[in-house]
């Protein structure tokens, strides 16, 4: 800060010189055909990773993607008061847990770091430098009391609240003795002139006439880290940003922005702005929710490409509105054109049907459906325990064979260990009384079902099954075929609802069903 106030004091130059004539221009957004596209998902780590970003992030990916470019993670991290423990080691982990890692981030490096604002500051001192000595920025010794007064008279008369640009017009004797007696000042910007027109991608042309309706914009704190308006600038045009993928909010201050670029004599990038992600009622998400972290996803059991399909699909980018998405046909079918300014609304009450179907594909590859055998065998083992009588339920081929049945009935691989279906991995504790009370006729119907399953050839599967069991109920005078499956469905699992009885048969297999037939009759 020191030097950056001791070179404007010798090389002081008119106020109007911007180093370029300040003029009504539209700012050109175009960019070279051959030229790399190169994006960025830039948080702040004040909070861990949410669906909001987790969308954000997304759509800069997969934009990425398509035209065989780069996602790179710049963490903005210059607001030091507010930043949260473990948030920025969380924004990465979690963006690798969704399948949309960085190309270049603070954790693997790459070409343009560091991407870490906080280990970036000399860039923002050197452009700082610059702008003060074109005379496009100044030195602001007002305190934070007397900012706080401008704020609070502008509120009572109902006025928005703005810098009055006071520090703006001091001669250089007055900064010299303003900084031989005073604390460090902050620099601001010199919003002068018209501000430029620029062709957002999802928004069309625009501008924002910010020096009628703002003061002067601080770009570098008195403790020598900038704000987000100097810091996104200096980043992207130092880290060779194409394309500006990023909220809707930040729509009004790229004028600002393009300003600042006008007067460091950069080319900006192209901008496309996107359309708030809101909760179903049309509320803003808000980090007070405490479901709409990835973590709490993730701990869920949830799987991230249903989460990566839900937020596509209530929103707008695509050609076609579908469920089952998977993140090669995201990319594949993306286009920027079709983002429409329309609010994407999130029902997150569908996401376990968007996960039943994601689930559904995993089981049917023979790759991913060993890794479901993998996790159910040790949510089995975490959920049970001790009560694990027989090991033989965590056999591969019996997992596997669960698994199969069940897919299409379970949203989450997580469902399989529920009490609904704590039959499968533990014996009920059932009583003869408890069958007897569905039906007198207990012992001849456990009779024919334990020679239904020692009839030679006999194959168990469900079909076969089903008819076999109707034949059994047939063969019973005065018993109705729900009350046979009742008896049944009791004997197995120690319940009165759930799957097919004959699908509880075969998932068990004909030994476990006899044997706990015969132990419920011997009770």
């Amino acid at each position: 800060m020191a030097v950056l106030l001791k070179r404007l004091l010798q090389s002081a130059r008119p106020p109007a010189a911007l180093g370029r004539p300040v003029g009504r221009r539209e700012a050109s957004m175009g960019t070279d055909p051959g030229a790399a596209v190169r994006v960025r998902f830039a948080p702040s780590p004040t909070g861990f990773l949410h669906l909001g970003g987790l969308r954000t992030a997304l759509y800069n990916y997969i934009f990425a993607k398509k035209h065989q470019g780069s996602f790179i993670l710049r963490l903005e991290d210059t607001d030091q008061s507010r930043l949260v423990p473990g948030a920025a080691e969380n924004i990465e982990d979690m963006l690798e847990w969704a399948g949309i890692p960085p190309d270049e981030s603070p954790r693997r490096g790459g070409p343009a770091g560091p991407y870490q604002q906080s280990q970036r500051l000399e860039l923002y001192a050197r452009a700082t430098e610059a702008l003060l000595e074109s005379g496009a920025a100044y030195p602001c010794f007002c305190s934070p009391q007397r900012l706080e007064l401008l704020k609070k008279e502008a509120l009572r008369n109902h006025q928005t609240p703005r810098y009055d640009n006071r520090c703006r017009n001091l001669s250089q004797g007055q900064v010299a003795q303003k900084l031989a007696t005073g604390p460090k000042p902050a620099i601001r910007f010199r919003l002068d002139g018209e501000a430029p027109a620029f062709q957002d991608l999802v928004y069309g042309w625009n501008r924002h006439e910010v020096a009628s309706v703002e003061g002067d914009p601080v770009i570098l704190k008195s403790d020598g880290f900038p704000t987000y308006h100097l810091a996104c600038v200096v980043d992207d045009h130092h880290m060779g940003i194409s394309h500006v993928l990023r909220g809707s909010e930040w729509l009004v201050s790229t004028s600002k922005h393009l300003l600042l670029y006008q007067a460091l004599g950069w080319q900006p990038p192209r901008f496309a702005h996107l359309p708030l992600l809101l909760n179903r009622d049309g509320s803003k998400l808000s980090k007070r929710q405490g479901d709409i972290f990835l973590e709490h996803f993730a701990a869920a059991d949830f799987l991230p490409d249903a989460l990566l399909d839900i937020i596509t699909n209530c929103g707008s980018g695509f050609a076609e509105n579908q469920m089952g998405r998977t993140l090669p046909e995201l990319i594949t079918q993306f286009d920027l054109t079709r983002v429409t300014c329309h609010s994407a609304l999130l029902d997150l009450e569908k996401l376990p049907e968007f996960n039943r179907l994601h689930l559904c594909r995993l089981v049917s590859s023979e790759t991913q459906r060993r890794q479901l055998v993998g996790k159910l065998q040790a949510l089995v083992e975490e959920t049970f325990g001790s009560q694990l009588r027989d090991r033989d339920v965590l056999d591969p081929a019996y997992v596997e064979r669960i698994i199969l049945l069940r897919q299409g009935h379970i949203c989450r691989l997580q469902d399989l260990v529920s009490p609904a279906h704590s039959y499968l991995w533990t014996r009920p504790a059932v009583g003869r009384a408890q069958l007897g009370a569905i039906s007198e006729k207990v012992d001849l119907i456990a009779e024919r079902v334990l020679g239904l399953l020692e009839g030679p050839g006999m194959s168990l599967t469900q079909d076969v099954l089903s008819g076999e069991l109707k034949k059994v109920s047939e063969g019973l005078e005065g018993t109705k075929h729900s009350n046979v499956m009742q008896v049944l469905r009791v004997a197995l699992s120690g319940q009165r609802q759930g799957p097919p009885v004959a699908e509880m048969m075969v998932s068990l297999g004909a030994k476990e069903v006899r044997e706990r037939i015969q132990k419920v009759l011997s009770s």
